[in-house]
């Protein structure tokens, strides 16, 4: 065999392989990397309930849970579990970093399954009353009264009984149509939560349902002994916002004893992105009888 043909064969040969080896490498799968995974959190599916909801709580733990047991630590529970969960977790090191909060922990509530459309869902539980302006899924609103029950008769009683959660100091926070359902809740079953944090609510929905839910409740002579925290966003829609602005001077205009009340326009932002300040604003405030410090802090 002469030399030249054994060079042209032993080519073709190394042609052929590269080619094999390149086809197998493109075939295989790129490495797979873990994904993130918010440190202390977990997630619990609820069984489903009598009216067909299937609720899954994500949760976060302080970082001194597992070293210290003999403590017990304020819940911070949150709508839409889904969207604001991570906000809330992600906020608490750093007010706990600064000592103007104490270590708590967040209980945020959303659904189990995949692919959701959690506008749909979240419209059932989060409205007190059916919501015309909503059209054809009006029907689908309207159950803030069952979710809230589920809140108390079930959630609360599972997360105090398996978590070192202290039930003297509880905190309800939600945005936009969970801010609605913070404030219904607040006049509903006010002493159920001590805290409530209502970022951008949607006050005029149902025709401004919740003016005279208000309204009611002021005639009623009742206390409100809780301290609530209330934005707005200085660029949202200006109907929406005006909403907010006539329901915080309702507000104002009404001294209940004992209700430590605090509203911020949050300049410049937008329906969702002023729900981070309204948030770590709103945690500092409902927190403050219990943060560890006060004033300025030392500069390092």
């Amino acid at each position: 065999m002469k030399p030249r043909f054994l060079s042209l064969l032993l080519g073709a040969s190394l042609l052929f392989t590269g080619a094999l080896v390149a086809s197998e490498t493109a075939a295989s799968p790129a490495p797979a990397f873990a994904p993130h995974a918010i440190p202390g959190s977990q997630l619990r599916t609820l069984p489903r309930n009598a009216a067909g909801r299937q609720y899954q709580l994500h949760i976060a733990l302080p970082d001194s849970y597992a070293t210290h047991p003999e403590r017990k630590y304020p819940v911070v529970f949150v709508t839409d579990g889904y969207w604001d969960f991570t906000k809330i977790s992600a906020m608490e090191g750093s007010l706990v970093y600064d000592r103007v909060v104490p270590e708590f922990i967040t209980v945020a509530i959303g659904y189990a399954g995949e692919n959701l459309d959690y506008g749909s869902l979240r419209l059932w539980e989060l409205s007190p009353v059916v919501l015309t302006e909503f059209g054809s899924d009006a029907e689908k609103s309207g159950h803030a009264a069952e979710f809230l029950k589920t809140i108390e008769t079930e959630i609360i009683p599972l997360v105090e009984r398996e978590y070192r959660a202290d039930p003297s100091f509880r905190v309800l926070s939600g945005a936009s149509l969970g801010g609605l359902f913070t404030l219904y809740a607040m006049y509903t079953k006010p002493a159920l939560f001590n805290g409530y944090i209502a970022a951008t609510p949607a006050v005029g929905a149902g025709n401004d349902w919740l003016f005279g839910y208000e309204e009611q409740f002021a005639k009623s002579g009742q206390a409100l002994p809780v301290r609530l925290y209330a934005t707005a966003g200085g660029n949202e829609e200006p109907r929406f916002l005006g909403n907010i602005l006539r329901f915080n001077a309702q507000l104002q205009s009404r001294r209940y004893p004992g209700l430590a009340y605090e509203f911020r326009l949050i300049d410049g932002e937008r329906h969702a992105g002023m729900q981070f300040e309204s948030y770590v604003r709103g945690l500092r405030f409902v927190f403050a009888p219990r943060a560890p410090e006060s004033g300025p802090a030392l500069q390092f």
